[in-house]
């Protein structure tokens, strides 16, 4: 799975740059003349310009069309392409009004926004030419080729819900799938459609240790306690994949807790009888461990206890895990020392890449390095310099760019974004010694920020202020934050789930987090000493609180599990008052 290490290059040779500048044109050049007579490219206002500037011009030889297309197409955000995600969602949805909508075709599946930052999902058209920018496979991502035995892939494959395209005379030409990015990736890269999804269910993937029919448990819990059940009973696992590590400690924390009866159910060879599985169960138990009882798994489990019982538990329920993969960059990796303490030192940890609904930008730059990405898409990628402002004159090419900046990506997609403004930050740190792509870690979403009157802090920021907070025996798992107004002067706000006993450290958290807070920005002492601002106040939920939020949260806007993220600022009210009611302790 993994070879000789890849060092990035601190800037770009003349060389790099004619191999970065030549991909990049290519990738453009293709998007354009693909998506040009799309309905969208063809009578949206935004793009107006540009068609009066290429008219009778050959789009795909024609070099001066992207000297055009970066003149004259403007940076755009979700408001422009609102109305035309729209007509795929609305019912009846006929086939002569959406065909190449917004590429050519119909949509193979439309993914939903997480909603993190509390504002409404969006919708966004995804292609098959578009889904296949991901560049990998199931066993790509979890690295199956070299490895002989079982993955453990824990990953929703159910849908929001179903968009039947129909002729004028109401005949259905084709279903689409309306469900969270990551399904409809598997679902394409796979070719796995949902007719057939009844076909399959009591099945499994090749070498995976679940039946399909888990990934379409919608319940968080109960998603999670099946497929744990289906890892525990085979002892050949070498692979683990999900989303995101907080769903990897939420599954330890569901193992732990069901614990006997999971143990039972592989002893006796029976689903358990739990709560939102009635719709799959038979599938469940007709699928290939579930044939047979199998007392000698089950007094193994015994012998080990549930998955905080000792340190590296994991090798020791699976002997031959070798890769677990999860997202555990950014603020993810406040949760990442937990999850190294079961996985143990033996087995690495690695990422499915970075991505968000509207596309797939980069891949790992080596394997055992979860933090550090390349860009590696389809799609065409320019930059903006988040120290200089978003509009058009200010955005930049790969070759633009310098070592130790903070940009955000502005993606023109195979799917039929154009200039599309993505709101995270990327920290360049090089380029690419092979190709010349930029290469850059996670620094943050510029949205997910607390904006005092004085200072912004951001998501690096309430990052940093968290870890000065951990010490020897305590450990932030999880948190958020909040401005804080229930006194004045108004202050940053954590809310925080914590492994240890804080015990007599509570007396100096919130120094220690004021402190810290100083570190990023010094107008904070001076707004403090002014009486601007208190100290920052820090409350404690219980165990599971988080868990528990993600299960809420995806019930309540029906998205898939496995998508749902805890922000790292809390702006919506009704999330933030269902957090305050779970505080069982105020610092």
């Amino acid at each position: 799975m993994t070879g000789p290490p890849v060092y990035p290059l601190t800037s770009l040779s003349p060389q790099h740059l004619l191999v970065l500048k030549e991909a990049t044109d290519l990738r453009l050049r293709n998007i354009i003349g693909a998506n040009i007579t799309s309905r969208y490219a063809s009578s949206s206002s935004e793009l107006a310009e540009f068609r009066l500037a290429i008219v009778d011009k050959d789009v795909t030889e024609d070099s001066s069309v992207l000297a055009d297309f970066r003149r004259l197409v403007p940076l755009t955000d979700y408001e422009p392409h609102h109305p035309w995600m729209s007509k795929l969602i609305e019912r009846p949805c006929r086939f002569s009004e959406v065909e190449n909508l917004l590429a050519p075709g119909l949509p193979s599946f439309i993914g939903v926004s997480s909603s993190t930052s509390g504002s409404k999902p969006k919708h966004f058209a995804r292609y098959k030419a578009g889904s296949k920018g991901c560049g990998r496979s199931v066993d790509d991502l979890i690295g199956s080729d070299q490895m002989t035995g079982t993955t453990a892939f824990v990953f929703t494959l159910s849908y929001r819900d179903v968009l039947d395209v129909t002729t004028d005379a109401g005949e259905v030409v084709q279903k689409i799938p309306i469900c969270i990015a990551s399904s409809g990736f598997i679902r394409n890269t796979e070719g796995w459609s949902i007719e057939t999804d009844n076909t399959r269910m009591a099945s499994r993937a090749p070498d995976h240790a679940a039946p399909w029919a888990t990934g379409f448990i919608t319940h968080h819990k109960y998603f999670l306690m099946m497929h744990a059940l289906f890892a525990l009973a085979d002892p050949k696992v070498e692979r683990i994949g999900m989303t995101f590590v907080t769903i990897f400690i939420d599954m330890l924390f569901c193992i732990q807790e069901e614990w006997d009866v999971l143990v039972s159910s592989i002893r006796d060879g029976v689903i358990p009888a739990i709560e939102h599985i009635d719709h799959v169960r038979d599938y469940l138990q007709v699928s290939y461990f579930f044939t047979c009882a199998d007392p000698q798994r089950a007094e193994e489990l015994r012998s080990i206890g549930p998955s905080f019982s000792c340190p590296a538990w994991a090798p020791r329920v699976w002997p031959n895990l070798n890769a677990v993969l999860f997202i555990c960059s950014g603020t993810f990796a406040i949760t990442l020392p937990m999850a190294k303490s079961v996985i143990g030192p033996k087995a690495i940890i690695t990422s499915p890449g970075y991505g968000c609904t509207e596309c797939i930008l980069a891949t790992l730059l080596n394997p055992e390095d979860p933090d550090t990405f390349v860009i590696n898409t389809n799609d065409a990628v320019e930059y903006l310099d988040v120290a200089d402002g978003q509009a058009h004159r200010n955005i930049l090419q790969g070759w633009d760019l310098q070592s130790g900046k903070l940009y955000q990506p502005v993606v023109t997609t195979r799917d039929g974004l154009w200039r599309y403004l993505i709101d995270d930050v990327l920290h360049v740190i090089g380029f690419d010694p092979r190709n010349g792509s930029p290469v850059f870690k996670y620094h943050g979403r510029l949205s997910l920020a607390i904006r005092l009157p004085y200072a912004a802090i951001t998501e690096v920021d309430l990052q940093k202020v968290t870890q000065a907070i951990t010490k020897e025996n305590v450990h932030v798992q999880e948190f958020t934050t909040v401005v804080d107004r229930r006194e004045l002067p108004e202050t940053v706000g954590f809310i925080l789930e914590i492994t240890g006993d804080i015990g007599l450290g509570a007396i100096s958290a919130r120094q220690k987090a004021f402190e810290a807070l100083v570190m990023t920005n010094d107008e904070h002492q001076s707004a403090f000493d002014t009486g601007r601002l208190r100290l920052p106040t820090i409350r404690i939920v219980k165990h599971g609180t988080f868990a528990d939020y993600r299960r809420w949260q995806g019930e309540k806007l029906n998205v898939g599990v496995g998508q749902i993220k805890v922000p790292v600022v809390m702006t919506n009210p009704n999330s933030y008052e269902w957090l305050a009611e779970r505080v069982v302790r105020e610092l």
